[in-house]
């Protein structure tokens, strides 16, 4: 069937298709545990949930502004604050049908042909597509393995020319759980600045840390004068266990967030009404916030803890990224690969089949080399999930091990 040329080369997202195919295997009955999952295991805090329930209830379903509720884009504006310390203009809030959305919608804006946009490497699965769908080009530039996959503002300024238009942050990191400190982010900001480069910075995971952070470092940190040409990317998916709400913002300049808003109106109008009233709730709340997102944030920290220790116990052999945020474990699979499973997705695919247990391939993330596991799951099903790896990797069930 013939198609338009802005969909050639699109691929539907990796981390959902091994999810589906976990779930028909599970109910076809295998004891599937799946460790591909990019949302949390948890249910959305009462409180919000309630919130979203009563807007249901008084019959607040009716079309909202394109850029989202007022109440709730000040919401996030007050939290942003209370955050960074900084004031907030809520008119540079746009409320958006995920943070998905809010990427979509800054690229679309800000880029088109012949544009090029920097996305450090390993990335989240939808930053190449997404560019792509803007008519710019993605370039892949491939961090440093030994510091978290991390660029450098050298590395940076090696692949600029003067058709770099912009650079997609994400910190901390899906898949690698690495965050950049205030220093590597103002370094990297003030590169982006003296080379009229905007930065997206995706801080979806950005109150999701360990080893005693409460939240990670983000643009809102930085110096008023290096904010002119950045858009931060931000939800309440991760944050509070609401990845079917579809919630996600953007905050920018006024007049970008505008021009934003303007093609959403084109789009999707704006995201369910019901959902932002909930999301009122869970910005407004902050004690009860505070309480949902630390216990979260706790119970994330303890299975990463035990995550490393299976690791250290059933497969010392096998190199990882020490997570300091997010819930995913990115370890290196290559030297397992062989002729019958040469690649991360059929290594991936083989391990689903054979030891029954979902992953996701390296290769959606820009490195083939690796894969990732989510620990948003039970304890057990983590301990259950890396016997299962270390005992199919061990038999030589799913690929043979190279020198």
């Amino acid at each position: 069937m013939p198609t338009s040329e802005n969909i050639r080369g699109l691929e539907p997202s990796a981390t959902l298709a091994v999810a589906a195919r976990a779930r028909a295997l599970r109910a076809q009955g295998r004891a599937i545990i799946d460790l591909s999952a990019g949302e949390p295991d948890f249910r959305t805090p009462d409180f919000i949930s309630e919130a979203g329930i009563a807007a249901i209830q008084d019959g607040l379903t009716r079309y909202t502004a394109a850029a989202g509720l007022v109440e709730l884009r000040q919401a996030i504006a007050d939290d942003l604050a209370r955050r960074s310390g900084k004031l907030v203009d809520a008119s540079g809030v746009v409320v958006t049908a995920g943070a998905k959305q809010a990427i979509f919608n800054a690229c679309f804006v800000l880029f088109g042909p012949g544009d090029r946009v920097l996305l450090p490497t390993p990335y989240w699965t939808s930053y190449p597509d997404i560019v792509r769908l803007a008519r710019a080009e993605p370039i892949a530039l491939p961090g440093d393995e030994t510091h978290g996959f991390k660029v450098s503002v050298a590395q940076l300024e090696r692949q600029s020319d003067e058709r770099v238009r912009g650079l997609i942050l994400n910190t901390p990191c899906n898949p690698t759980g690495a965050i950049y400190s205030l220093e590597e982010l103002h370094a990297i900001a003030t590169w982006a600045a003296r080379r009229a480069i905007w930065i997206i910075s995706d801080e979806i995971y950005g109150r999701l840390c360990y080893d005693g952070r409460r939240r990670a470092p983000g643009l809102l940190d930085l110096d008023v004068a290096l904010l002119e040409r950045t858009v931060l990317v931000d939800g309440v998916s991760k944050t509070f266990a609401m990845t079917g709400w579809r919630i996600g913002f953007s905050y920018s300049d006024a007049h970008l967030a505008g021009l934003m808003a303007a093609l959403q109106s084109h789009i999707t109008s704006s995201a369910a009404t019901p959902a932002q009233h909930a999301a009122v709730a869970a910005y407004s709340a902050e004690p009860l916030e505070a309480e949902s997102v630390h216990a979260m944030a706790e119970t994330f920290h303890r299975r990463r803890d035990l995550l490393l220790s299976l690791f250290a116990e059933h497969l010392p052999q096998v190199s990882y990224v020490r997570p300091e945020g997010a819930f995913y474990l990115f370890f290196r699979t290559d030297r397992f690969y062989d002729d019958a499973a040469p690649d991360s997705v059929a290594f991936c695919a083989r391990l689903l089949e054979q030891a029954e247990v979902a992953l996701v391939p390296g290769a959606a993330f820009g490195d083939d080399r690796y894969v990732r596991l989510s620990f948003a799951a039970s304890e057990d099903a983590l301990a259950e999930g890396v016997r299962r790896i270390a005992a199919a990797l061990g038999a030589g069930h799913v690929g043979r091990r190279r020198a």
